[in-house]
């Protein structure tokens, strides 16, 4: 039987038995005679809302408590803070940030520029499922610490026969100035792809498909957003429908908007995201920054952060939140992963600027 964490029981009993085990996060080898000297902070880039609230829950204020060292977020897009960290470590200088908090995507770019550390040495990376490892790259850059659905979020309300069986039923002239997606389209370039008459496995060879089917919806006037604006939105009734990740949604729910989430027939992109520390950082620090991650892949940490974001962890014996155990937007076994599509983050990688730039170019056109 799996236990499962409240928050309070976690802090309570959590915190009292586990600073010692955070504390030898290192194999013997890699120890220093004696515990580094503590930097006054550890600054950890974040997505603001219920994101960073969800983060500050279940990882930063159990490190702080376990270390007496404070916590950081910044809330820089992690597209504005991934040049200012290349930069850094091309200069010689030390890094604006100690942790990265990231797309796999975004991160997998950073990885391939050689400016991110080897974290192969968390001790709790031995307790993980495999969607930890980073897919295509060696040895861990990086650290996958949760899945997630861009679901296709819907007001039932609007939608009084049941939910959306299809993206294309979002065409329909009702949903005119009432459907929201990313500024770049993240999350919808690949059932776009499928919506429009075309194959996942054409891509990235030929998304005319995904294109005709995103001016398509380019006519039906979007309102286009990051993460906060989808719960916002939704909690103020400016939309009906909106592809996003299902925690924006659930965060909405949870503040009494009737909200439900589906993924149509077409199927809805499935990804991750991460941790990572960039290279250039004092030796007492960098031992810091690995801890802080090392206890983001605990089991009592993930169950209180991945809780407050509704979304299924990469460690064994998690109790999903109430009312998710069998959703769509949290897969846990095979069969619920295939209606989910994965395109491996080497292809986005090497593509990923040019659909943004191709639906910008389309939205704004």
């Amino acid at each position: 039987m799996t236990k499962k964490y409240s928050r309070r029981s976690v802090l309570r009993t959590g915190l009292a038995t586990s600073g010692a085990a955070l504390l030898t996060a290192l194999p013997a080898g890699r120890l220093l005679a004696q515990e580094p000297e503590k930097p006054s902070e550890i600054i950890v880039r974040a997505w603001g809302g219920e994101w960073v609230e969800s983060l500050k829950n279940g990882v930063s204020d159990r490190f702080t408590e376990m270390t007496g060292i404070a916590v950081r977020h910044d809330l820089t897009e992690d597209n504005e803070i991934q040049p200012k960290v290349w930069a850094a470590v091309a200069q010689g200088r030390v890094p604006p940030i100690h942790i990265n908090w990231d797309t796999t995507t975004n991160a997998t770019k950073s990885a391939l520029r050689g400016v991110t550390e080897d974290i192969a040495d968390l001790p709790n990376l031995a307790n993980t499922t495999d969607l930890a490892k980073p897919v295509g790259l060696e040895g861990f850059p990086l650290v996958n610490t949760y899945g997630y659905v861009y679901v296709l979020a819907y007001r039932p309300e609007a939608f009084p026969d049941g939910p959306p069986a299809s993206w294309r039923d979002l065409l329909d002239p009702k949903f005119k100035g009432r459907i929201a997606l990313y500024n770049d389209g993240i999350g919808f370039h690949f059932p776009a792809q499928v919506a429009g008459g075309g194959s996942l496995e054409d891509i990235p060879e030929n998304m005319e498909a995904c294109w005709d089917f995103v001016r398509e919806m380019k006519a039906q006037n979007p309102l286009l957003g990051e993460d906060p604006d989808f719960t916002t939105w939704f909690q103020n009734g400016e939309i009906d429908a909106a592809c996003t990740i299902s925690t924006n949604a659930l965060a909405a729910k949870k503040n009494g908007v009737e909200l439900a989430w589906t993924v149509p027939e077409e199927g809805c992109k499935f990804d991750t995201d991460c941790l990572w520390i960039p290279k250039g950082l004092p030796e007492n620090e960098l031992y810091w920054a690995k801890q802080y991650i090392n206890l983001a892949l605990s089991q009592e940490s993930q169950q209180i952060w991945l809780d407050g974001l509704g979304l299924p962890g990469v460690v064994p014996g998690l109790t999903p939140p109430e009312g998710l155990a069998g959703d769509p937007s949290y897969p846990t076994e095979p069969v619920d992963f295939e209606n989910l599509i994965r395109v491996s983050s080497a292809v986005q990688v090497q593509n990923e600027s040019d659909w943004f730039a191709k639906f910008k170019e389309i939205m704004q056109g």
